[in-house]
């Protein structure tokens, strides 16, 4: 489990990188000029690091299938060598799958030069087009969409029969801890695709309002930064760090 997130810090780290360095500044100074190259780079990127992301949350639900479900063959089916394979596996297969949408939103015509969003994204772009982008659009949530609700759906049948499993042991402690080590894990799956959804799945009315700029921080900016917090609050010495630094500040706030 810990290898793989620190493949999804690593992940992050990257994802974060396209688009917050650009984002600041455009908050900053309210204008940001960009080349086609650089901008359609960054279209590929981001998307190749979202989908990789798409992909390593899949993985590492079988991941903690076996651990709960079959610890005793969990180092077998599960060694080092198989766990490189697979976190390599999701950078490829998420590189590849980004080359579609980004391939086709590159060779559109283009008569506006203004995007009208935080960084380089598909619908954005679109909206810049001469020609009707709307077969693009429908190409655009067919591999998105296909490829997030497949993987979505094995992860949440995976977490499904996990949770089948920990209700049937016997001991309340022994399914306590078991559901704080998959709780961490659904709590960002949920964040990540529920955003994801919104924004390249979602109803036009979402679009139409500039909703999809707001949602876009929270796959962008807010979630990344919320995982470190998510898993390390599990850490016992960590809880017990934020429970003194919390005590502390109460008493300080409650001195006359």
């Amino acid at each position: 489990m810990y290898f793989f997130i620190s493949v999804l810090s690593f992940l992050e780290l990257w994802y974060v990188s396209t688009t917050v360095p650009t984002l600041l500044h455009t908050w900053l100074h309210w204008n940001l000029s960009i080349s086609s190259i650089m901008c359609f780079t960054q279209l590929y990127v981001f998307h190749s690091l979202g989908m990789s992301e798409c992909y390593l949350l899949y993985v590492m639900a079988p991941d903690r299938y076996l651990a709960i479900c079959h610890p005793l063959h969990y180092h077998a089916l599960m060694n080092r060598q198989v766990q490189q394979w697979l976190s390599g596996a999701t950078w490829m297969d998420g590189f590849s799958a980004a080359l579609v949408p980004a391939s086709l939103t590159a060779t559109l015509p283009y008569c506006l030069r203004e995007v009208a969003h935080y960084f380089c994204d598909l619908d954005p772009l679109m909206h810049l087009s001469c020609v009707d982008t709307g077969w693009h659009a429908q190409v655009y949530i067919v591999v998105i969409g296909l490829i997030n609700t497949c993987n979505l759906v094995i992860i949440l049948g995976l977490y499904g029969g996990i949770s089948k499993a920990v209700l049937k042991l016997p001991s309340s402690v022994s399914r306590a801890k078991a559901f704080s080590t998959c709780s961490s894990n659904i709590t960002v799956v949920m964040l990540f695709f529920g955003s994801i959804f919104i924004v390249y799945v979602g109803l036009p009315v979402v679009h139409a309002e500039g909703r999809d700029r707001l949602m876009s921080l929270v796959y962008t900016f807010l979630t990344p930064f919320l995982n470190p917090i998510i898993y390390t609050l599990r850490n016992r010495e960590v809880k017990e760090a934020v429970k003194r630094t919390t005590q502390r500040i109460s008493g300080m706030l409650n001195k006359p």
